[in-house]
């Protein structure tokens, strides 16, 4: 049962409390270790093959075989996996079945595939998709209601986010805010933050370390700041925007003119490879966490973010593996910073705003990112953090990276026309 059922009855006994938090408590807690322990394997492996990576450059020239297996293992084994987040958001709102637990296995090599050869792109994807299908192996040896399958799902994203980000509360907030843009169902929150606490320190204890970010000064709060960082969220959203329509528009050409779905990363791997080549620079290769650190530090160039924009979008358009927030992380540091110059604010408290609030406007989920940025920077941040992230959400409008996901207003209006 669901925690809201236990409310709705008369009497709520001391038995159904405890009854409740065990039930939960030990799932989420098998369940976090579990993801937590996979997202560690996963981290590993994928700091391995990115500096085998930067230490074999010729390993770029492979990418187009690398797209073409990845695209072949997908064609031919991957089925419902091939959806990715969009099955998690899909099976939370209307279930079919339990999600195959080869969803796993497969993002983890498809996506470790990807960075050994420089495709762009990130790894939240990876460890949310990891974690909602070992999850929901649960609803095969359990009996479960509709609503304690939904909260079965959101404790698989959020371990999977608080792991491999080292943000719990992120991760948390992450899972409520992702289903359903404007409504958090407040029953799942126990079993949601037992589940990041957990599979974020078993992350920890397996040895893994997360990037640090240093913000190194804080402007006095004034009228005038206020307005500086509006105009700054307001560039934010459009960078959001445009990352959403870049990845789109890649993904509708390679389906328009390549009907053989495994060929489309291989082709879109050439065209990577061609421009990367022409603009003789290998900063938009793989996650590009050493770009996201010297934002903090050094104002980036008006076109870093921009370009960013352009080769993440054609790795994730040509069906190649791997998460968007990373990259997204990437964008808004380096637009904050360049940013930074013209604003008159320091550089890296502008990075550090971007690096969440570009994240906010392309997932909607502006609370999550709040907590995360006060996770990563400091609670000294928070309001400033805050702001920009729910006017960079608002001002997006509906456009999301998941295609799945569902807005309040939507099905309001659908119910009020019934």
């Amino acid at each position: 049962m669901a925690l809201n059922d236990y409310f709705k009855k008369e009497a709520l006994t001391t038995k159904t409390l405890f009854s409740y938090f065990l039930k939960w408590t030990v799932i989420s807690t098998i369940a976090g270790s579990l993801i937590g322990s996979s997202s560690a394997l996963f981290l590993f492996l994928l700091e391995t093959i990115t500096d085998l990576r930067i230490d074999t450059p010729i390993l770029l020239y492979f990418l187009p075989l690398g797209g073409l297996i990845v695209g072949l293992v997908y064609y031919y084994w991957g089925g419902e996996a091939n959806r990715g987040n969009n099955l998690l958001i899909d099976e939370y709102h209307t279930p079919t079945q339990t999600m195959p637990l080869k969803m796993a296995p497969l993002v983890l090599i498809g996506t470790l595939i990807t960075h050994l050869f420089g495709g762009s792109a990130g790894r939240e994807g990876t460890a949310v998709q990891m974690g909602g299908a070992i999850a929901d192996q649960f609803t095969k040896y359990f009996k479960v209601s509709h609503q304690d399958r939904q909260t079965i799902i959101l404790i698989g994203v959020s371990a999977g986010f608080a792991s491999v980000f080292g943000t719990p509360i992120a991760g948390t907030l992450f899972a409520l805010e992702l289903m359903l843009v404007g409504r958090v169902k407040y029953q799942s929150l126990y079993p949601v933050l037992i589940a990041a606490l957990t599979a974020h320190f078993t992350c920890l204890a397996w040895g893994i370390s997360h990037t640090i970010y240093l913000i190194d000064s804080i402007p006095n709060f004034s009228l005038l700041l206020l307005l500086k960082l509006i105009i700054a969220a307001f560039t934010f959203a459009i960078a959001a925007i445009l990352f959403v329509k870049t990845t789109d528009l890649w993904s509708a050409l390679f389906k328009k003119y390549i009907a053989f779905p495994p060929m489309r990363p291989f082709v879109g791997a050439i065209l990577f490879i061609v421009l990367i080549l022409t603009i003789g620079n290998d900063t938009y290769l793989g996650l590009g966490v050493p770009t996201i650190v010297a934002s903090f530090d050094v104002s980036q160039e008006w076109n870093v973010f921009l370009l960013k924009i352009l080769f993440t979008g054609l790795t994730l358009g040509a069906g190649f593996k791997g998460g968007e927030v990373t990259p997204l992380f990437f964008i808004g540091a380096a637009l904050g910073s360049f940013l930074a110059l013209y604003l008159n604010l320091p550089i890296s408290f502008l990075a550090a705003l971007g690096f969440v609030s570009v994240f906010s406007g392309a997932t909607k989920t502006p609370w999550a990112c709040t907590f995360m940025g006060i996770e990563l920077f400091g609670a000294d941040v928070a309001i400033y953090i805050a702001l920009t992230c729910i006017v960079a959400f608002m001002l997006s409008g509906k456009h999301t990276i998941y295609k799945s996901q569902r807005f309040t207003s939507e099905i309001n209006a659908n119910n009020n026309a019934k």
